[in-house]
């Protein structure tokens, strides 16, 4: 499971110019899901970003969670970030899941980030999106879940 985390003032996504989701202030995520991962990839992935400690304390310094500062969550799935691109000129989505698989968990990781107490707002599932948002910093990061992450050392 791949998650590009970016820290937001706002975020917002309309399908077909209605908004569909929307946040104040949070985490504007990217989500991506390969065939492999699972449930246990989903809840790894949703406990380190609610945790990581990228908010301003009150001396300046990146030292708050989202939990901290009460954020919000707008996740849109985002199948190309399993794009290969080292290849000729059209990306590669094969390493991206079955859209059956990945809706399933998708669902999973968001109820997941709502159990801990997070609002979560979400884009449409297989849907062409316009996704707009103001990347706070800017912060951007990319969270893998565990197995992948040390499979790649």
């Amino acid at each position: 499971m791949r998650v590009v985390v970016q820290r937001a003032k706002n975020a917002k996504v309309t399908v077909a110019g209605e908004t569909v989701g929307e946040i104040k202030h949070g985490y504007m995520l990217l989500v991506g899901i390969t065939h492999d991962d699972t449930e246990a990839d989903a809840e790894y992935v949703a406990d380190k970003i609610v945790n990581l400690r990228v908010f301003d304390d009150e001396s300046g310094k990146m030292n708050l969670s989202l939990l901290d500062v009460e954020g919000e969550i707008l996740s849109v799935s985002q199948f190309t970030l399993y794009g290969d691109c080292r290849k000729g000129r059209r990306p590669n989505f094969m390493g991206a899941a079955r859209p059956d698989h990945a809706v399933t968990l998708y669902n999973y990781f968001n109820k997941i980030l709502s159990e801990k107490n997070v609002r979560v707002e979400t884009g449409a599932f297989g849907e062409m999106m316009d996704v707009s948002f103001t990347n706070d910093g800017p912060v951007t990061l990319i969270v893998e879940s565990k197995e992948k992450t040390q499979a790649h050392r």
